[in-house]
């Protein structure tokens, strides 16, 4: 039975042998552990054995239960203020909107010279990139075009992203966004895209491109938003000016 003895509860024991896997980072944030079966095999016991040492972590918040899936690593969360810079799940929960998410396409490739110059990475590095449909109450609201630099966040390749957020993955691999620039156009839409999206292909859409960078400065994220009119609306704050700041006396 491996690591596994009887000086103390298995069920006990397994739970800290998948602990420590965790901690070692054998079991990465945002991938999935093996199976209930997998590690009964592995560790010679019952499959209901691992399903209370698993039940055990999972109470404690170091895994989550995807129902069809399988039981994926959570990892420690940063502090973030969310008034400040909101992911499409947050905005979507703050509406009481039930967010999903489906991932088009996620590929690895080379950065190139446009994306090497906006991240400040080598051409010839490697960047991923993701495209998901977003929807709110199973209605698409808008399609996600987004780039990130392979060194941010290695293990994407492995990450199911119909489970996790892009901020839940930024949390749990340590990168702190702290700010983010943004811009706003109106666009239409190739056939394909607004086909997906639901809308007639001369509708516009409302273009949401954004810089995201942690706290050392560095942009960890480009991303372009394609969101419906009709299913979106924006604010801007803007804070009052004392005069003697502006030196009007």
């Amino acid at each position: 039975m491996g690591n596994v003895s009887y000086q103390s509860p298995i069920y006990l024991q397994v739970r800290e042998i998948v602990r420590a896997k965790i901690e070692q980072g054998e079991y990465p944030p945002c991938t999935a552990i093996p199976s209930e079966n997998e590690l009964a095999e592995m560790y010679g016991i019952n499959r209901q054995t691992v399903r209370n040492a698993i039940g055990s972590l999972v109470n404690e918040g170091l895994l989550r239960r995807v129902p069809g899936k399988g039981v994926y690593v959570l990892g420690q969360k940063i502090q973030r203020d969310l008034e400040e810079l909101n992911g499409f799940s947050q905005t979507m929960r703050d509406k009481n909107v039930k967010p999903s998410f489906k991932v088009v396409t996620k590929a690895l490739r080379r950065a190139g010279e446009k994306y090497s110059l906006l991240f400040g990475i080598q051409p010839d590095d490697d960047i991923f990139y993701i495209k998901r449909l977003c929807c709110g109450d199973a209605e698409p609201v808008s399609i996600e075009e987004t780039y990130i630099p392979y060194y941010v966040v290695p293990k994407m390749e492995g990450i199911d992203l119909s489970v996790f957020s892009l901020y839940e993955i930024y949390d749990f691999y340590g990168i702190n966004v702290e700010r983010a620039r943004q811009t706003l156009d109106l666009v239409r839409l190739e056939q394909n895209d607004a086909r997906m999206l639901g809308i007639d292909a001369e509708m516009q859409v409302m273009l949401f491109e954004c810089s995201t960078y942690d706290d050392k400065g560095r942009m960890v994220e480009f991303n372009r938003c394609y969101a419906r009119g009709d299913k979106c609306n924006f604010s801007v704050h803007f804070n009052k000016v004392l005069p003697s700041l502006r030196g009007d006396g």
